[in-house]
């Protein structure tokens, strides 16, 4: 089995969004998360399309735009973040065709076949009100929300004595 950075990345964002919108009122774009989650902007634009036709997330466009959940929190489960972004969990070699050996099933298919369903099921299972709910998940946002805030900070001050070095008095 092998979980790629794509249903890594989906999963991370959206609870990103999660945070964010429970935060604030108004729409979360996709370069304050990409800051937060260091995620490349034009990678989380192709998992935020995957998403939004999947209808976990609403897009808005315009100055004050970017993403909402589409739907409350405990209704988007974890393995449906995964499926929308074309990823899988499937742990079998032959990805359930039977055909693992030769054309044939091999002697550890149905081991496979049932390690996969059990990690689907566990992540149908966790939604994402529930991983909000853990408490290292919340220390990990402070911690982000401020260092982008610190980023910031000292993104202005590098503007202001650039600025006035600029123009001496």
């Amino acid at each position: 089995m092998r979980l790629t950075t794509r249903g890594r990345y989906a999963v991370t964002a959206l609870l990103d969004l999660a945070i964010q919108t429970s935060q604030q009122d108004s729409a979360v774009s996709l370069s304050d998360i990409a800051k937060r989650q260091s995620i490349s902007i034009s990678y989380l634009e192709q998992l935020f399309s995957k998403l939004r036709k999947r209808g976990l997330v609403t897009s808005i466009r315009g100055a004050a735009g970017g993403y909402h959940l589409a739907k409350p929190l405990q209704e988007i489960d974890v393995m449906s973040i995964i499926s929308a972004v074309d990823e899988s969990v499937n742990a079998m070699q032959c990805e359930g065709r039977g055909d693992c050996q030769g054309g044939t099933m091999c002697l550890t298919h149905d081991l496979w076949c049932s390690l996969s369903n059990h990690i689907e099921q566990y992540l149908k299972n966790i939604t994402l009100a529930q991983l909000l709910d853990i408490e290292s998940v919340q220390s990990v946002s402070e911690r982000q929300h401020l260092s982008t805030k610190e980023t910031s900070i000292k993104d202005i001050n590098t503007i202001t004595l650039s600025t006035s070095e600029a123009n001496p008095a």
